[in-house]
């Protein structure tokens, strides 16, 4: 059995962040060629988010785990 793809904080930031609807992160997750498919690049190629915010959420990501693991 698959896991959720994203974690509840992780979608939090990307629709309260850069305004993605259920419906944009959707088109990325059901999208997906295999599990391990990041879904800020399928967000990107899906032309749903600029690459600025795709910088942003590299940048969330990172933080996220400098914060799990100092």
């Amino acid at each position: 059995m698959e896991d959720h793809p994203i974690s509840n904080e992780f979608t939090q930031f990307l629709q309260q962040e850069l305004s993605l609807s259920s419906d944009d992160l959707a088109v990325a997750i059901n999208n997906r060629r295999q599990p391990g498919d990041p879904i800020p690049m399928l967000l990107w190629q899906y032309g749903l988010i600029s690459r600025g915010q795709l910088q942003r959420i590299w940048d969330w990501l990172d933080a996220q785990i400098q914060f799990q693991f100092p």
